[in-house]
């Protein structure tokens, strides 16, 4: 099991200058780490075996196996309930006719992997954008401030540095800060989007998936339909044609055992959950997002939180002399500095701004 997410767990690793918050985090790494591992995982012969084996006379098995995963398989919804062995042979198997009743074909569960593997991809393009647009510049402020243990010597020239980069650079960092949350609002649309998606590639039956499997849990079994059962059977038919003798042409109607729907269906249910609680805590942060822009006393008091050790009428002066941007990229540095060194940062650069006439 090691072996098989063993590729994945570079992407769990901490970074040492932190760029963005605990929510980006969530789509980036979290996010991309189970779609990845999922994605693995459905392709790990090892633990689940064939992906489909089917049972038919005249045909050797080899041959109807491959058939049936190619052109897809299908089950009856109108025989998802009854007594099985005695109405049916399992939910949604069971003798049908052409043009008559109602056949529902499942042609995804042979693109899973690909597709949770494309999604990951899709959940880590804002991430790749912003560390093209972000270019380092938090690392390069950084100057190995976040380590306590540094020569006054060496600690005093970094914080000049620092202090003069923000002076000469004041008012001039709005669209750095835009840039990112430029970003967080395409997390939101990729996580919303991703819903919809997926909805499209289970035919309609993922916007309700989680929410029916509960109520499933709810109801008397005998009145009961599965929906894992229905969006992922784990038993189906297939229909396989070939020439007789006589050159007419004659049908075979074999079962198809699908073990990997077991795995998939456990998926999908999570990645309702996932996603919808994703999405929910992303639409909040940017709810606070949108208040941080418009407000700047949420700026002063968030700022103040992250150095509480710094004189207030210091960081109140900052707040007063700085835009959106100035603010943001000192945020962010004070996520990275040692506090120690950051109160400091804050007293000097208040102690400079106040010196200095703003335009």
């Amino acid at each position: 099991m090691f072996d098989v997410f063993g590729s994945v767990k570079g992407l769990l690793k901490i970074d040492q200058v932190c760029i963005d918050n605990n929510i980006f985090r969530l789509h980036y790494k979290a996010t991309v780490v189970i779609l990845v591992a999922f994605s693995l995982l459905v392709t790990s012969r090892q633990y689940i075996g064939d992906p489909i084996d089917c049972i038919v006379d005249e045909i050797p098995l080899n041959v109807m196996d491959t058939y049936c995963w190619i052109y897809s398989t299908f089950t009856i919804p109108d025989r998802l309930t009854g007594h099985v062995g005695k109405d049916m042979i399992q939910p949604g198997v069971a003798s049908h006719v052409d043009g008559k009743d109602t056949v529902k074909y499942h042609k995804y569960y042979q693109w899973v992997c690909f597709v949770l593997f494309f999604q990951a991809m899709l959940f880590y393009v804002p991430r790749y954008l912003w560390k093209t647009w972000e270019g380092g510049r938090i690392k390069m402020l950084v100057l190995d401030l976040n380590c306590p243990i540094v020569s006054e010597d060496c600690k005093k020239d970094r914080k000049q540095l620092l202090i003069d980069y923000f002076t000469s650079n004041l008012h001039m960092q709005n669209f750095y800060a835009f840039r990112f949350f430029i970003c967080e609002v395409l997390n939101f649309v990729n996580v919303i989007g991703q819903i919809f998606f997926m909805d499209f590639f289970l035919d309609g039956e993922f916007s309700t998936y989680g929410s029916d499997v509960l109520k499933f849990t709810e109801m008397e079994p005998e009145h009961r339909v599965d929906p894992m059962a229905k969006v992922f059977p784990k038993v189906t038919k297939c229909t396989f044609n070939k020439y007789g003798p006589s050159g007419s042409v004659q049908r075979f109607d074999g079962l198809c055992v699908l073990p990997l729907n077991i795995v998939n269906e456990k998926i999908y249910v999570f990645l309702w959950f996932w996603f919808i609680i994703l999405t929910v805590l992303t639409g909040i942060s940017l709810l606070y997002r949108c208040a941080v822009i418009v407000g700047p006393k949420i700026r002063l008091y968030l700022l103040r939180a992250k150095c509480r050790i710094a004189p207030s009428d210091h960081i109140e002066t900052i707040s007063n002399k700085c835009e959106i941007g100035d603010w943001f990229v000192l945020y962010q540095l004070g996520k990275n500095i040692d506090p120690l060194i950051f109160k400091e940062v804050i007293s000097d650069l208040a102690k400079k701004l106040e010196g200095k006439e703003v335009v």
